[in-house]
């Protein structure tokens, strides 16, 4: 397996296209550790102030310190684990490829099986995860993780589709996107009213209406990639969408506009928002993780709002 090299900055690429970008930050970017495979699935935890990743073909997830600068091994074998969450106790939601299932880890260590099927029959590799603040877990099922035994254990889509589902707290799977090619990040605006999907087959982003019951209405295709394809999805406090490609980070406004790009190196699969203030973007990239202070902040999660 790759050893994980340490710390070194590359200049900041900030491409401004729209004045309503306003966002400015370090004029360097941290390159916070290299040697994975393929990097996915950043998470932040404050408390701890970590930040967790999976590296998806190595079958481990990894564990940088902001306190200290080091990076080690936090699980191995880890499922496959692609992408991850915080529910609202500050748990750990991962969406496991190689278990075909979405699981939380408690406060003890245990693992809580959240969903593993619709419909009696097994998942595809679940790949993305949002908690609402009502509880109910929102994830992304496309076959990356079945398709061979390079992101999981080669296997047959029992479903034969690709849905987007939400779970309620004890419930079971409830199919709320259908029509989907291979979803993949996924979002909540600021306020929850709206979610936002990415569809890397497709190379867009659609955004829907959240309906008070759960549901979803609407479905209209919100922005088209030119570089590459859409992977994950991050919102800031503004409400600006934020979304890995394979040139950098997009960032877009409500009404589709593309407002500026961060360009990197590497193929960006997935971001989060991090740091005391949430001013941090922590971008997984291919075999490396990048990090930028910008002058904007990560949207706050419902429950940490005062």
């Amino acid at each position: 397996m790759s050893a994980l090299l340490a710390i070194d900055t590359i200049p900041a690429q900030l491409v401004t296209l729209d004045p309503r970008f306003e966002c400015n930050g370090d004029e360097r970017v941290q390159r916070l550790f290299t040697g994975g495979r393929w990097l996915e699935g950043p998470v932040y935890h404050p408390a701890g102030r970590y930040l967790l990743c999976s590296d998806i073909p190595n079958d481990r997830m990894l564990r940088w310190d902001e306190t200290t600068g080091t990076v080690g091994v936090f699980r191995q074998p880890a499922g496959h684990t692609n992408g991850h969450t915080l529910d609202a106790q500050g748990r750990l939601v991962s969406c496991e490829q190689g278990h075909r299932r979405v699981t939380r880890t408690e406060h003890d260590g245990s693992i809580t099986v959240l969903a593993d099927s619709w419909q009696g029959k097994r998942l595809n590799s679940p790949n993305d995860v949002v908690v609402h603040s009502d509880g109910a877990v929102w994830f992304t099922d496309p076959p990356y993780g079945i398709t061979s035994d390079y992101e999981g254990n080669r296997g047959v889509s029992e479903i034969g589709g690709c849905h987007v589902y939400r779970v309620t707290p004890g419930g079971q799977p409830e199919a709320v996107v259908l029509d989907a090619e291979r979803p993949n990040g996924l979002a909540f605006s600021p306020d929850e009213r709206r979610l936002y999907l990415a569809d890397t087959r497709r190379k867009h982003i659609r955004v829907f209406d959240v309906t008070a019951e759960g549901g979803l209405t609407g479905g209209d295709v919100l922005a088209e990639c030119d570089a590459g394809s859409f992977d994950g999805l991050r919102v800031d406090d503004r409400g600006m969408i934020w979304a890995a490609a394979h040139d950098g980070v997009h960032c877009y406004h409500p009404d589709g506009t593309r407002l500026g790009r961060i360009l990197l190196p590497e193929i960006v699969s997935n971001l989060v928002f991090g740091g005391p203030k949430r001013n941090v973007l922590y971008m997984t990239a291919s075999t490396s993780v990048y990090a930028i202070r910008l002058t904007v902040n990560g949207c706050t999660p419902p429950w940490a709002r005062r």
